[in-house]
């Protein structure tokens, strides 16, 4: 995945200052990590080339003014030798001008390289990119990950940290009233900044063009001057002829280098805009990775090497979730959806949890995996995240670019090199009980790489049953599903909480249907207003 192109926010003008450079150097401390690193040879390398140019551009502009001598003296063996070192400067030049670009492009390719990836590392760093996509509106996110943004909350659940529409999403609050107004008046002051960037760089214009057109002339001018005043007098015109024109490209190259330093303050003022959008970004990234870090449970690969199905947990114990004296509210807001609520889900107590829209239903959930942080109280979760630990299902699955098995499987990798058939008849099993054998067939096999985005090509019903495979297939110990089972029938919902209950799993269940509550032990219904009920379901 690639950053798409950053230009300079509309808004106020950037500034060079000191906060100006010292983005800048920490900028260069990612484009340049160590003295003989790739990149710092190939800058050297490329300022090496560019002054060898300069000089070479200098030799070639001298050669028209050393024609004039020669030719003005008949000089047939000075014309030979000149046009030979003509050519050579020439070639030598056309040569140095490739090369300068060629370095050019690779350094430009390695710098974007780097940088977006150390913005990568940033942006997936624990849950950083869900805070970014989520909870804070006030950086500008350059970032083109357009899966992630769509279905971000099946990503955050499965600890790829991203955020979904749910009904007390934070963002719903701060949606603009009229917002096909608000897009015309933001063009507007668009344009209105762009008519007054233009009057602000016409006379700076009108400056670059007359020292253009004014260096044809003013060099003439310059050498006139010693030449009425006497001061040549001794001179042959052919020796004359030869100053003038070496003269006069000696003032044309020095107002070029100059026109083209008046150039580059305009490109200096688009470095500055850039350095302070991608030194913001950076600094914001820096600033919730060391957040994200205090809170972080295992990460990937230690799902891998510690919680492979049928590989024993690191400690044993029968609670997942402790709760006590908790308070919620969305991250946006300072109403409370949840009051005092003291709760523990044990092992084999499976938890139903009902209630009206915009109730608190997810957000409970988010507490739960640690996407939101409870307004006061304590919440703790006592089993790892992952098989043979917790593992949520949202209510729209997340899938990635893959193959069936990379589905099944997620978010491992693949944690069964030696199994070879072993492992394929669980994951064929397993499809086969969410009711969707016939998607192998459909994918050409487990390991076939599909050319088809996974939302397209299945239904909300096909999505839910493959993230039920996913579930049998990882075997957690609890598993908690917000409304997992909506597209799915009362009789299919059925059969996948009873495949659930025979593999030993432990559910924490937002629903609405009545025919949940005979596969959990505990109601906790959410009433409005930070009220909620408790009730144990008898057993019939």
């Amino acid at each position: 995945m690639a950053m798409r192109g950053l230009a300079p926010r509309a808004g106020a003008r950037p500034r060079v200052d000191l906060q100006f450079l010292q983005r800048f150097l920490q900028i260069q401390k990612v484009l340049f990590p160590s003295c003989s690193s790739q990149n710092a040879l190939m800058f050297l390398t490329l300022l090496f080339v560019t002054l060898l140019e300069q000089l070479v551009i200098y030799q070639v502009g001298l050669i028209p003014s050393q024609y004039y001598g020669v030719l003005g003296n008949k000089d047939l063996d000075g014309f030979k030798t000149l046009t030979f070192l003509a050519v050579v400067l020439i070639v030598l030049n056309s040569m140095l001008k490739s090369f300068d670009q060629f370095i050019c492009n690779l350094l430009y390719v390695s710098w974007r390289k780097d940088l977006t990836e150390h913005l990568h590392h940033l942006y997936f760093r624990g849950r950083v990119y869900y805070t970014l996509n989520v909870l804070r509106d006030d950086v500008d996110n350059p970032f083109k990950h357009m899966q992630i943004r769509v279905n971000a909350e099946p990503a955050a659940f499965f600890q790829s940290w991203a955020c979904g529409a749910h009904e007390d999403r934070p963002q719903a609050a701060e949606t603009p009233s009229d917002p096909e107004g608000a897009d015309i008046q933001g063009a507007l002051a668009v344009q209105a900044q762009k008519y007054s960037r233009i009057s602000r760089n016409m006379s700076s214009t009108v400056g670059v063009n007359m020292f253009d057109y004014l260096g044809s002339i003013l060099s003439y001018v310059v050498i006139a001057i010693p030449i009425f005043s006497g001061v040549y007098g001794d001179l042959s015109p052919t020796e004359l002829s030869t100053l003038v024109s070496k003269n006069a490209f000696v003032c044309i190259y020095l107002i070029s280098c100059f026109t083209r330093l008046i150039d580059l303050s305009t490109t200096f003022s688009d470095v500055a805009g850039y350095t302070h959008r991608i030194g913001e970004l950076q600094e914001t990234l820096l600033d919730m990775s060391l957040k994200s870090q205090d809170s972080e449970i295992l990460d990937e690969s230690e799902w891998d090497s510690h919680r492979a199905p049928g590989w024993p947990a690191t400690e044993s114990t029968d609670m997942a979730f402790l709760l006590e004296r908790v308070y919620i509210s969305a991250p946006s807001s300072n109403k409370p959806l949840i009051k005092d609520l003291s709760l523990k889900i044990s092992e084999g107590q499976s938890l139903l949890i009902t209630g009206n829209t915009g109730t608190g239903k997810t957000s409970l959930l988010r507490v739960l995996g640690g996407l939101w942080a409870s307004t006061r109280g304590s919440v703790q979760m006592l089993m790892d995240f992952g098989p043979h630990g917790v593992l949520f299902l949202p209510q729209k699955p997340f899938f990635t670019d893959g193959t069936l098995r990379e589905q099944v499987i997620y978010p491992l990798k693949e944690i069964y090199p030696d199994s070879g058939s072993t492992d394929d008849e669980r994951i064929m099993r397993f499809l086969e009980l969410a009711g969707l054998s016939d998607l192998v067939a459909r994918t050409e096999g487990l390991d076939h790489l599909v050319d088809w985005n996974w939302y397209d090509v299945l239904s909300p019903g096909e999505m839910q049953r493959l993230s039920f495979a996913r579930l049998f297939y990882l075997q957690p110990k609890y598993a908690v599903l917000d409304e997992a089972t909506s597209a799915l029938t009362e009789e299919v919902e059925s059969e996948l909480y009873r495949i659930g209950q025979q593999l030993g799993i432990t559910f924490v269940s937002v629903g609405h249907r009545r025919s949940l509550e005979k596969f959990h032990s505990l109601v906790l219904k959410l009433c409005g207003e930070g009220r909620w009920e408790l009730t144990r379901i008898k057993v019939e």
